[in-house]
């Protein structure tokens, strides 16, 4: 599609901010307002559009589809939302190990270790740590108080959580970052620790890097998204 306006801005609105193109306003896919609740996530949603090309790139529309996807998604069924997110807390990445005494054990559980070590502290909880691939459920009081953390998250960082939750395949890597002062690349470290282990003994290919910097790009801007509908 080529590009049909010359200014992107964003603008107070009733109930929060929206941006507009050559002064229309954008709605969602679904035909909502997209109205945010911070100047800020406006002014990154707008830089957005300001900075496509001649051509639009709908794949550059990141934050666009995180604002849609609060809006005409988590709004209309936050159980739902939220009951996908505690299925990768069921199965979180950083519970399941490799056999004991290998070596890439070492690594995840020095590696993997303290956020989640982290995350009990934090809301007084417990993670089984399972060795191997067999399945082993979480503890219910685990889940029920996870449940209660994400009931408290509004619909938009319910949006980015879910971004970054997926990506992450962990849902206690999702929750780091929606820390303020949290670290992105730190984080995608700890959650690409296996296949940058494999990396590491069989060589980075081409594929493989480009991949992994477009995924922590998307990682990135969930991240920024999260911390600006805070304003």
């Amino acid at each position: 599609m080529k590009r049909f306006y010359k200014e992107a801005a964003a603008a107070p609105v009733a109930g929060g901010w929206q941006v507009t193109l050559d002064g229309r306003a954008i709605k969602t896919a679904g035909g909502r307002p997209q109205i945010v609740p911070s100047e800020a996530a406006a002014t990154l949603l707008a830089r957005e559009w300001a900075d496509q090309g001649e051509e639009i790139d709908p794949a550059r529309f990141v934050l666009r589809d995180l604002a849609d996807y609060a809006l005409d998604v988590v709004a209309a069924d936050r159980a739902d939302v939220i009951a996908t997110l505690l299925r990768y807390a069921e199965t979180d990445t950083l519970c399941y190990r490799a056999e004991a005494g290998e070596p890439l054990e070492a690594r995840q559980i020095e590696v993997w270790e303290p956020l989640l070590k982290a995350a009990e502290a934090r809301w007084d909880i417990h993670f089984e740590r399972i060795g191997g691939v067999i399945h082993r459920p979480q503890p219910a009081a685990t889940l029920k108080r996870l449940e209660a953390v994400l009931q408290a998250e509004d619909d938009f960082a319910l949006a980015a959580l879910n971004t970054l939750t997926t990506l992450a395949a962990s849902l206690v890597i999702g929750l780091a970052a929606l820390a303020a002062d949290a670290d992105a690349d730190a984080l995608w470290d700890i959650a690409n620790l296996e296949e940058d282990w494999q990396a590491e003994l069989w060589g980075k290919e081409a594929e493989y890097v480009e991949r992994r910097a477009r995924r922590l790009a998307t990682f990135t801007a969930a991240m920024e998204f999260a911390r600006a509908v805070r304003g």
